[in-house]
């Protein structure tokens, strides 16, 4: 057996690196991450095979020194990999120069730069194939693994691999979660014996190699590392006088003796080594002459074995340096710290030096604080979210009791949960001193407190958010208006999130507050504070117009700032009413989260995207929407699977049994809207099959029980379901209310519906209910809304049946069924085709659907295409990078024999019926 099988050791291991390698050579691209001890990379020789089998090998080591800074590890591949930068949009390049410390500009969110890494890859595998070898991954900094690990999921027909070289450590995997995984095995007593004595200068003794072999659990990697080290030759007695073998524990305490029986030059020289993060010569050159130590103190190391000096201080194991440190006695280590600070201040190294002071001192130091503090905006500043919370951590247990502290504690768990680092978040703010707060760091706390629920989906939390959110405001009121109102508009959020169970609060103290907020300065803010305010408290006649001032300056918003703001433009363009301005603003901040990077934020804004097409949309946008949060979520890592609409289940047909379960699933953990949105969806389906008790029954409590912009929403359907439920009064009561709003609102989709409600009703009025159903139809024809639209052809339809009209209801039914398809409403075919099965020749009930042999993702690059995006566009859209959209469009060119994105977008999107046509 080879090196490299014998390190492998089963042929399914070996397997899974040849299919990779192979599937870089042939364009379809992969990762895998493959656990094991450290150095595994370097040992495996997957350099030698890919090599062999014409990939070329990037390799990237992951350092301890480098761990605590941010995107270091993407600072050295990007140096690589800078000839391509010309290939990357502008905001993707600026990202990777931004946090790679070589450009200024806005902080990058981690997944754009994941995003530009992954163009940066993939030009350089078109060439020749590529695979990205990280070594000892666990050492790379928090921020580049993150970056990498979404390269690492989004490739898929690029030239390139990624592998992940580990020690499974603290969780490592799941930080990297979606990633392929292969863990190395132990190899049995002959192989482990084969294998040391072959990475071996001198065989060893038949009972020392055997010793060795189970003390490994031959474990590949350990075995070849110790078959190298001469400390392990110099036991020659190993095996038969019952020593310890040096791994593990043993192998420290080994190290600790060689280093204490070494050269005297070469023991305070190891010490500030050990005490060093950076491995940089010439600040270990510096500060070893400000202790008076030996010049040639690292070189007399490096002879000894026990370091490498090029092109950075390396180990020559892990354990020599955690070995040496633990092993000094405070005091000492202190002393270093100091000299390695102010070695870092002559060398202009200002966050080094501030590591190096922080752990010189004991107990706290305000001044090595404030200079902390400044380290971490200067990591922030380049995206280092998590290097930031460590940062400001250390700065905060160094500053005194007392508010510094605390605002440093409450900033670290702000930069640890914008970082997804939730469990760290939460230990930061459960430390802080309740006592030793100012108002502001109050309310930060406040405000940290109610996003932890939320994220964790705690119930308590979720209903608890609005109060939470409306008391850190009243902290913040007098000391900080630009969060108080922050807090305000976030108040509105939750009880978005949380409708009608909200607990610690209600709508008309929310609404009060609001108001009260919008006084505090003068801004786009307070315009929009002022318009929820009315939206909540007043009679809808005099809300409209401030509701529309507040939509239009959130729009004036800088796009940072509107695009977290989902909910409040939803609530606002659904209020009024207003589809094609709800729509377009949505889609303005989609748009800029995607931009930024901001793959959380996109989450949410695709979800509510999706949620809102439901109501004046179609559906086939809402499943496109859906589909794409799943994209999204696989992006960060995520299970995808866990993606359950109940509202675009329930208009899509899934059983009723388990959008009720997933309903009442979201009601138990306070989303009360996910929940009202399921049930009022699930009446949808009722109604599309004639159960119009059952939808009535299930509607009723609803809208008995009115909810702010939502409930106005369910009116269209309660109508329906009452009129033919025999519940008449209800009916026409809320036909009434419909009315009133379309004539406040003067919004084309409201009087639409409206009109198709006084048509259902059986409008008593001098024209009867006819010219209402043809004004419906004009009125929504010139919306979004098809759903909507079809819906009033349908009913429309079928009252002309009912009144022997068979021609015209015939026209009616079949641009029902049209519309119906074209928006992918299938819900109501049945209905349809049931209505014009009468009316029609055997077999003719409109066209048939078209059917194509797509996949999920082809079909949204097809239809992204059809729509006129460039192949940057729709790769920035979905994560992904431009070769895998040229790819995937290739073969949906090829399925639906068309040749260019004109043919394209005739084949795949039919023309929508014109109205009056039959």
């Amino acid at each position: 057996m080879g090196k490299a099988g014998a390190l492998l050791g089963r042929d399914e291991e070996q397997h899974r690196l040849a299919a990779l390698l192979g599937a870089a050579r042939n364009g379809r691209g992969g990762s895998l991450l493959v656990l094991g001890e450290p150095g595994i990379g370097k040992t495996c020789l997957l350099t030698d095979a890919a090599r062999r089998t014409g990939v070329d090998v990037l390799r990237l080591d992951g350092y301890e020194s480098e761990s605590a800074m941010p995107f270091a590890a993407v600072q050295r591949l990007a140096t690589v990999l800078q000839g391509h930068y010309p290939v990357l949009p502008e905001r993707q390049r600026q990202a990777v120069q931004v946090a790679s410390g070589v450009a200024d500009g806005p902080a990058p969110d981690r997944f754009l730069v994941g995003l530009g890494m992954l163009g940066l890859l993939a030009a350089a595998g078109t060439a020749r194939p590529l695979v990205c070898l990280i070594d000892d991954a666990h050492l790379i900094d928090s921020e580049s693994l993150d970056a990498l690990a979404f390269v690492a999921r989004r490739i898929a027909v690029e030239h390139v691999a990624v592998v992940f070289a580990a020690r499974d450590e603290e969780g490592f995997a799941d930080r990297i979660g979606g990633v392929p995984q292969l863990v190395l095995t132990g190899l049995g007593l002959d192989a482990a014996v084969r294998l040391l004595n072959h990475s071996a200068t001198t065989p060893f003794a038949p009972s020392a190699a055997a010793a060795i072999a189970r003390a490994t659990g031959g474990n590949p990697p350990a075995l070849i590392d110790l078959a190298g080290d001469a400390l392990v030759h110099e036991l020659p007695d190993l095996g038969l006088d019952g020593a310890p073998v040096p791994v593990g524990q043993h192998l420290e305490a080994h190290y600790v003796r060689r280093v204490r029986q070494s050269d005297p030059g070469v023991q305070p020289w190891m010490l500030l080594a050990a005490a060093d993060s950076t491995g940089n010569v010439d600040l270990l050159t510096a500060a070893a002459a400000d202790l008076g130590l030996r010049p040639d103190g690292g070189d007399r190391a490096e002879i000894a074995g026990l370091v490498e000096l090029e092109p950075v201080v390396r180990f020559r194991h892990p354990l020599v340096r955690s070995a040496v440190y633990n092993a000094a006695p405070g005091a000492e280590r202190r002393r270093v710290h100091g000299a390695l600070a102010r070695a870092a201040e002559q060398l202009g190294l200002v966050q080094t030096e501030a590591w190096h002071a922080a752990r010189a001192v004991l107990g706290t130091d305000p001044e090595v604080a404030d200079r902390l503090a400044h380290s971490a905006d200067l990591a922030a500043r380049r995206g280092g979210l998590v290097s930031q919370a460590t940062i400001l951590t250390r700065a905060a247990e160094l500053s005194p009791p007392g508010p510094a502290r605390s605002a440093r504690q409450i900033g670290a768990a702000e930069a640890a949960l914008a970082a997804g680092a939730v469990h760290i978040a939460q230990q930061l703010v459960d430390q802080i001193d309740p006592a030793a707060v100012d108002p502001v760091t109050r309310g930060r706390t406040v405000t940290v407190r109610s996003a932890l629920g939320l994220f964790v989906a705690d119930p308590d939390g979720v209903r608890g958010s609005t109060a939470a959110h409306l008391q850190a405001a009243d902290e913040f009121h007098g000391q900080d208006p630009t969060r108080e109102q922050r807090a305000l508009l976030n108040a509105f959020q939750a009880v978005c999130t949380a409708e009608r169970l909200i607990r610690g609060t209600n709508l008309d103290a929310l609404g009060r507050r609001l108001v009260a907020g919008a006084e505090m300065a003068d801004g786009p803010e307070s315009v929009v504070l002022s318009g929820l305010g009315a939206l909540i408290l007043d009679p809808y006649e005099q809300a409209v117009l401030p509701a529309r001032a507040a939509l239009e300056a959130v729009l004036a918003l800088p796009d940072h700032e509107m695009m977290r703001l989902g909910s409040v433009m939803a609530a606002l363009g659904t209020f009024l009413w207003d589809d094609a301005a709800r729509s377009a603003a949505l889609d303005r901040a989609a748009g800029a989260a995607r931009d930024a990077g901001a793959l959380q934020l996109l989450d949410s804004l695709l979800w509510i995207m999706a949620l809102s097409e439901l109501w004046g949309g179609t559906l086939r946008r809402a499943v496109a929407l859906d589909e794409l949060v799943r994209e999204v979520r696989r992006a960060m890592g995520y299970d995808a699977e866990n993606v359950l609409n109940a509202a675009v289940m329930a208009w899509a047909g899934a059983p009723r049994e388990v959008v009720t379960a997933i309903s009442d699933g979201a009601d138990a953990t306070g989303f009360g809207g996910v929940s009202s949105a399921g049930q009022a969806c699930l009446a949808v389906g009722e109604l599309a099959d004639g159960s119009y008790q059952e939808a009535y029954e299930r509607l009723h409590p609803l809208v008995r029980d009115p909810f702010l912009h939502s409930t106005p929403t369910y009116y269209p359907d309660y109508v329906e379901a009452a009129a033919r439920s025999g519940h008449q009064d209800d009916a026409e009561r809320v036909a009434t209310l419909l009315v009133r709003l379309a004539a406040a609102n003067g919004s084309p989709w409201c009087h639409g519906l409206a009109e198709r409600a006084l048509a259902l009703v059986g409008a008593e009025d001098a024209v009867g209910p006819e010219p209402h159903y043809a004004a419906s139809i004009d009125a929504l024809s010139k919306t979004g809304a098809e759903m909507d639209l079809a819906r009033s052809h349908l009913v429309y339809g079928e009252w002309l049946r009912r009144a022997r009209r068979r021609r015209e209801a015939g026209e009616q039914l079949r641009l029902a069924l049209r519309h119906f398809r074209h928006s992918g409403a299938d819900l109501f075919v049945p209905r349809t085709t049931a209505e014009l099965a009468p009316l029609s020749a055997p077999g003719d009930v409109g066209d048939t659907p078209r059917q194509f042999d797509l996949t999920t993702q082809e079909h949204t690059i097809a239809q992204l295409a059809a729509a006129g995006r460039t192949n940057s566009e729709i790769a920035a859209n979905l994560f992904i990078s431009p070769n895998t959209v040229d790819y995937h469009l290739r073969k949906v060119f090829q399925k639906l024999g068309v040749s260019s994105r004109r043919q394209l977008a005739d084949r795949l999107t039919p023309t929508p019926p014109e109205e009056g046509m039959s």
